[in-house]
């Protein structure tokens, strides 16, 4: 089969690799979709967990073609996702009942084979069923809203809160939804990007701030005129580091401040102690998911979150290279979805 090969940070190709063996409790997937998420920019890098030679894509959907022969749940030509998100159940975190800090922890397209393939091998007890109204561009985005799910959870939304999201990515508008969906009285996304903010608006998931990357002074005025209490929340949907640390201008007194969008390792910022310390502000991340994918599902399934408006660019397995030189040097992309088959 063909698949996407780093062989080390910066340096891939598309070529014939072997087609995964199947387990016993293992499903092959035909991979139709699979999203690019920041995620894989810093994969590409070298950076997150990842772990070389690795074949990413993280965000997929597609059909069954081989189970194995303890498989009872699916069958050859059902329609699925996966989580790709792999606990040993074992070590100290998973027996703290803490996947998601597994020390073993494997993930599919991360640090595991993925799904910028034609085919995918996947463990049952990960795989899930869609139906024929989901699409599998649609399905793809079922990983990215299990992130978001997750962080709703951590998030903790409370009835009339006013939150504050900067950045307008993919992932940044699933959450939005969900926030918007989720009790919150006022929702406020700042972003740089008018044709984002125009589609947030326009789909009624947001109020809308657009940001100077030139002169923060500028939006935080306004953002400081309509909420002179500043937010409950405010959310780093960004991973920019210099956009985290203005995120300290904005909370309420005892809001929280959540850090979301990726940042590099090595990236630090500058905070006041005192001002967390006086001001009682909950700092905390949301770092992927774990065991999040069913309710991503049924939101996609439900249609309550819109995913249509998403997907911006679309490129074969083939012109992989485009992909990539989309996402990290492209304008006006949202998500960017590769199509390893085509029937």
């Amino acid at each position: 089969m063909k698949a996407v090969v780093y062989h080390e940070p910066r340096n891939y190709e598309v070529m014939e690799v072997p087609k995964p063996e199947v387990k016993c409790n293992q499903v092959l997937i035909k991979v139709y979709s699979c999203g690019i998420c920041r995620t894989d920019a810093h994969i590409h890098e070298g950076d997150f967990i990842s772990r070389f030679p690795l074949t990413p894509g993280h965000e997929f959907a597609g059909m069954i073609v081989e189970v194995g022969e303890h498989v009872a749940d699916f069958k050859v030509g059902d329609r699925v996702t996966a989580d790709n998100a792999v606990e040993c159940g074992d070590c100290y975190y998973c027996k703290k009942d803490m996947p998601l800090f597994c020390e073993n922890f494997y993930s599919l397209g991360c640090n595991g084979p993925g799904g910028f393939a034609e085919y995918v091998v996947v463990n049952e007890n990960k795989v899930y069923h869609i139906s024929d109204n989901l699409t599998f561009d649609q399905a793809c985005f079922s990983e990215p809203l299990a992130c978001a799910v997750h962080g709703m959870d951590v998030i903790d939304v409370h009835c009339g809160d006013d939150v504050l999201i900067f950045g307008s990515g993919p992932t940044g508008i699933l959450l939005t939804q969900l926030i918007k969906n989720g009790g919150a009285a006022n929702v406020v996304v700042c972003a740089p990007s008018q044709e984002k903010l125009d589609l947030i608006e326009r789909d009624g998931y947001a109020k809308t701030i657009k940001m100077d990357k030139n002169d923060y002074s500028k939006h935080t005025k306004v953002l400081k005129e309509m909420f002179p209490k500043g937010f409950d929340i405010v959310v780093d949907a960004t991973g920019n580091p210099r956009v985290l640390e203005q995120c300290f201008n904005f909370p309420k007194q005892a809001g929280k401040v959540i850090v979301y969008g990726v940042a590099a390792s090595d990236d630090k910022i500058t905070l006041s102690p005192y001002q967390i310390f006086n001001s009682e502000l909950k700092v905390l991340g949301s770092f992927a998911q774990i065991h999040c994918f069913d309710r991503a599902v049924k939101y996609l399934e439900s249609g309550i979150i819109k995913v249509d408006d998403l997907a911006t660019h679309h490129f074969d397995l083939a012109d992989f290279d485009k992909a990539m030189e989309q996402m990290l040097h492209g304008h006006g992309q949202l998500k960017i979805i590769v199509h390893p088959n085509k029937d």
